[in-house]
C-alpha cells in the first residue's frame, strides 16, 4: 500500500490472477478511477484503491501497459492525479524457435574452400530477443549418408551458415554421392538449458562438379600474327567475387601471359619457339583479404612450330681429306647442317645436293652427296693428287621453305707409301747417374720420312721395341720437323738395373698401303748405362698406421719400425721421432706410450702424425716416415642435457603445452648418438611430469595437468647414453612456470 503517485510494476507473463497493490485515499479523496490500456485485465477496485489482474498478461501480445490512475471526491472532482502507472510485463520461456523453412535445398561445389559458407538456414523465436528465451543455437542432428568419421558439413551455430568439414572440402566428390540430407536443429536458451525448446529441418544438398580445373595443355603457334593480348584459355573460382593472379617459379625476365579478373587467361605477345618452346606457370584466386581461396592450377603452354628457320652449316667451310688410293664408292665425309625449327619435323627435315664442282677435272660429278643425310662419297674412281690436289664443291641445304648454300673442300692427299728412316742405326751409348730426374733428355734422335709433309703419313712415333720392359723411358716427337727426345720416364736404381739394351722403331700413325712394311732402316739401337749414386735408407712402409684405446698404458708396445739401405749398409740409426705429439712417444726401432692423452681434449677422431728421421752411414743421407696413430674412444663420459634456453611454461597452463630437451656427451659418436631418457622414480615427480622420446638425441617434457603454481620446479631425469659399458646420469632440469609476453616468452 501506499500513497497515489507515479509508479512502476513488473509482471511475468502467464502469472494469472493477483494483486498488484493498494493506494490509500487522502481526504476529501473516496474513491479512484483508473484509465488506459487495461485490456480487459489490469483493473482497479474503485473503493479500495486496489490494483490487480483479473488474468493472465501476455508479452507477446503486449509488452509494456500504461494507465492513468486518480482519486476523486463525492462529487466526481479530481483530488489527486491523474499518475501514470506502468506495467512491464516480463518475458518467459513459451515459444519454441520455428525455421522460416520447413526444408531447405543448396548446392556446393567439389573441393570448396572448408568454412566458406554455400548457404544458410535461418529461424525466428517470438520470445523477447534481449534474453536468453530467443537466443537461439543451431547445430547438426543427422548427416545422411555418413560415409566418414568426421561429418563432411559443418553449421555455424550463431549464423545457420552451413560450409564443408576440411574431411569434406577433400572428399566431396559427385562421382562417389552427389546428395546428402542434413537434419538441423535450433534451440531457444542459447542451448545453455535442459529445458530449452527446439525444432529441426531438411536441408538437402547437391554436390556438383568443382569448377576450378586446370585447363588442357595450351597450344600456340609461334609468331603469331594476331593483334594480341590473345584468348588462349579461362578458369573459374568456386566461389565468386575472388581475385585471380598469375605466378612462375622459372624466374623469367618477363611472362608472357596475364589473367583478367574473369578467369580469363591471355598471351600478352606473339612466341618464339627457338626462344623457349614451353612455359610453365600458376593461376591463383585470393579474396579480399589476400587469402588463398583455392589450390593453385598448373598451366601448360606448348608453343608450336613453324618453318621460319633457314638451314645454317655447322662450319663456314667443311674440310675433307682423301687418300688417292679411295676406292670408287667409299664414304669420305659428311658435310652436318642445322635447323633451328622442332626436331623430328617436316620443318627441320633438311636435304643435300651438289650445285658444282671445281675444278671439274679429270671429269665432272666425281662426288655424290647422300640427299637426306650429308654423306659425300666418290662416284667410281680413285683420285688423283697429280690432276688436282683440292677440290671445292657448293652443296645446297634446303628444307621445305629455305635453302642454304654450303662450302666443301676435299684435299687429296699423299698415301702412306714411304716408311721412316733414321739417320743412323747405332746412337753407341750414354752414361747416366741413377740419380737423374724423372723427365730428363738423355739423347736425341732423328728419322725422316718421304711421305707428304704435315700428314699422318709423314708423322713419326718413335717407341722402344726391346730393352725396357717397365717403360723405364719415354720418346716424345717434335711434330714439326719428328725430332725424337728420349726421357727418364722412371727413377732410374743401380742395385736393380745398371744397364739397358734399348731397341727403337720409327712408325707412322697412318697404316702403310699393302705391300710396303717396315724394315731394319726404321730400327736403331744404343745402350744406357746408370751410375751408383749413395742414396738414404728406406722404410719398408711410407706409412705407419696403428689404432688404440684412448686408455691405453703408458709404456704400451705400440708398432715396431723397420728400415734398410739401399747400398746393403747395415748401420743405419732410427735418430728422432718429431711433430706435434711427438712428446707422447718413446723410440728405438720399437715404439712406446710415453704420456698418456684423452681423446675428449680433441673433441673428436684424433690423428697423430710424427715423423722418425732414419741416418745411414753417411750422416747426410738420411729418411723420414709417418706415424699415424688413431685413438678409438672409450664411453667415459656422462651424458648431460644440452640446452641452449631455459625451460619454461606459461602460466596458467592449458594444457598439451610440451618443451623440447637435448641430451649429449663428450664421447665420440661413430655413427649416431642414442640416448634414453626418463623420469626419477619418485611419486611427486610422475605425478606431475611425463617425458615422451622425439629421436635418438632429443624428448619432449610434458606437464600431466594444468594445477601448477607460477614457480620455478626441479625436474629429476635419468639419462643413459646407451654406450658399451652404458653410462647413466641423473640431472635436475630447471622448469620455470611463469606469465608470459604475448611473444611466448617468459616476462
Amino acid at each position: 500500500t501506499g500513497p497515489l503517485k507515479d509508479m512502476n510494476f513488473t509482471v511475468k507473463e502467464g502469472a494469472g490472477v493477483r494483486i498488484l497493490y493498494q493506494f490509500t485515499s487522502e481526504p476529501p479523496a473516496v474513491r479512484f478511477k483508473m484509465s488506459g490500456e487495461k485490456d480487459g485485465i489490469i483493473d482497479i477496485a474503485p473503493k479500495q484503491g486496489i490494483l490487480y489482474l483479473n488474468g493472465s498478461l501476455d508479452w507477446e501480445t503486449k509488452p509494456v501497459h500504461r494507465l492513468k490512475v486518480e482519486s476523486l471526491d463525492v462529487n466526481g472532482n479530481i483530488v489527486k492525479g491523474p499518475y501514470t502507472v506502468t506495467i512491464y510485463v516480463e518475458d518467459i520461456n513459451d515459444n519454441p524457435p520455428e525455421f522460416d523453412q520447413m526444408k531447405y535445398t543448396g548446392v556446393v561445389r567439389q573441393n570448396s574452400r572448408p568454412g566458406k559458407p554455400f548457404m544458410y538456414v535461418h529461424a525466428t523465436d517470438r520470445d523477447d530477443p534481449t534474453t536468453l528465451h530467443a537466443q537461439l543455437t543451431y547445430s547438426i542432428l543427422h548427416h545422411f549418408p555418413n560415409p566418414y568419421p568426421e561429418m563432411l558439413f559443418q553449421i555455424d551455430s550463431a549464423t545457420g551458415a552451413i560450409s564443408p568439414s576440411r574431411t569434406g572440402s577433400y572428399y566431396l566428390d559427385p562421382q562417389k554421392q552427389d546428395t546428402f540430407t542434413l537434419v538441423v536443429s535450433v534451440k531457444d536458451m542459447a542451448g545453455m538449458s535442459t529445458n530449452a525448446f527446439s525444432s529441426s529441418a531438411d536441408v538437402i544438398i547437391t554436390v556438383k562438379e568443382s569448377l576450378w580445373k586446370a585447363p588442357p595443355t595450351i597450344y600456340i603457334q609461334e609468331n603469331s600474327t594476331q593483334v594480341h593480348p590473345v584468348n588462349i584459355s579461362q578458369v573459374r573460382s568456386n566461389e565468386p567475387d575472388v581475385i585471380y593472379g598469375i605466378f612462375e617459379k622459372e624466374n623469367l625476365p618477363r611472362l608472357p601471359f596475364s589473367i583478367s579478373q574473369d578467369g580469363v587467361i591471355y598471351v600478352t605477345e606473339p612466341l618464339d619457339r627457338e626462344e623457349k618452346d614451353t612455359y610453365t606457370f600458376f593461376v591463383t584466386t585470393k579474396d579480399n583479404t589476400g587469402e588463398l581461396v583455392d589450390k593453385p592450377l598448373k598451366i601448360h603452354v606448348i608453343v608450336e612450330d613453324i618453318n621460319d628457320n633457314p638451314p645454317v652449316c655447322q662450319q663456314a667451310l667443311t674440310v675433307i681429306e682423301v687418300q688417292e688410293n679411295e676406292s670408287g664408292g667409299s664414304n669420305i665425309g659428311t658435310l652436318i647442317a642445322t635447323d633451328m625449327d622442332k626436331k623430328g619435323t617436316l620443318n627441320s627435315r633438311l636435304q643435300f645436293k651438289i650445285q658444282s664442282q671445281v675444278p671439274e677435272v679429270p671429269q665432272k660429278n666425281l662426288f655424290y652427296i647422300q640427299q637426306d643425310t650429308g654423306i659425300l662419297q666418290l662416284t667410281g674412281r680413285s683420285l688423283k693428287k697429280l690432276y688436282a690436289s683440292k677440290y671445292s664443291l657448293k652443296v645446297e641445304v634446303t628444307d621445305a621453305v629455305f635453302q642454304t648454300i654450303c662450302d666443301v673442300e676435299v684435299h687429296v692427299i699423299d698415301i702412306n707409301d714411304q716408311i721412316p728412316i733414321f739417320e743412323k742405326s747405332d746412337y753407341h751409348n750414354v752414361t747416366v747417374a741413377e740419380s737423374v730426374p724423372v723427365g730428363t733428355v738423355i739423347l736425341e734422335i732423328q728419322a725422316h720420312d718421304a711421305d707428304e709433309p704435315d700428314t699422318g703419313s709423314s708423322l713419326i712415333i718413335y717407341q722402344v721395341k726391346e730393352g725396357d720392359p717397365n717403360k723405364t723411358f719415354i720418346i716424345d716427337t717434335d711434330p714439326k720437323t719428328n725430332q725424337g727426345f728420349i726421357k727418364i720416364n722412371k727413377a732410374l736404381d743401380f742395385e736393380t738395373t745398371s744397364a739397358y739394351h734399348l731397341v727403337i722403331n720409327a712408325t707412322n700413325p697412318e697404316p702403310l698401303v699393302p705391300d710396303v712394311e717396315y724394315n731394319s732402316n726404321s730400327l736403331t739401337v744404343f745402350k744406357v748405362f746408370v751410375t751408383n749414386v749413395d742414396e738414404p735408407p728406406v722404410f719398408l712402409k711410407p706409412v705407419y698406421n696403428k689404432e688404440v684405446s684412448e686408455d691405453v698404458p703408458v709404456n704400451t708396445l705400440v708398432m715396431t719400425v723397420k728400415a734398410y739401405d739401399p747400398e746393403g749398409d747395415s748401420k743405419i740409426v732410427l735418430k728422432e721421432v718429431q711433430g706435434k705429439y711427438a712428446q707422447y712417444w718413446a723410440c728405438w726401432k720399437i715404439l712406446f706410450f710415453q704420456k698418456s692423452y684423452l681423446l675428449e681434449a680433441s673433441r673428436g677422431v684424433v690423428e697423430w702424425w710424427p715423423v722418425i728421421h732414419l741416418l745411414g752411414n753417411n750422416a747426410a743421407q738420411k729418411s723420414k716416415t709417418s706415424l699415424v696413430l688413431r685413438l678409438r674412444d672409450v664411453n667415459d663420459n656422462l651424458p648431460h642435457l644440452a640446452m641452449d634456453y631455459p625451460t619454461f611454461f606459461c602460466y596458467p597452463l592449458s594444457g598439451g603445452e610440451k618443451a623440447l630437451i637435448q641430451a649429449t656427451d663428450a664421447d665420440q659418436q661413430r655413427f649416431y648418438s642414442k640416448f634414453t631418457f626418463s623420469l626419477a622414480d619418485d611419486m611427486n615427480t610422475r605425478n606431475n611430469w611425463e617425458i615422451s622420446k622425439v629421436n635418438a638425441t632429443h624428448a619432449n617434457l610434458s606437464p600431466k595437468h594444468v594445477n601448477f603454481e607460477e614457480k620455478v620446479y626441479n625436474v629429476p631425469i635419468i639419462l643413459n647414453d646407451n654406450g658399451h659399458p652404458p653410462l647413466e646420469n641423473k640431472v635436475n632440469l630447471k622448469v620455470n612456470i611463469c606469465k608470459c609476453s604475448s611473444e611466448k616468452s617468459c616476462f
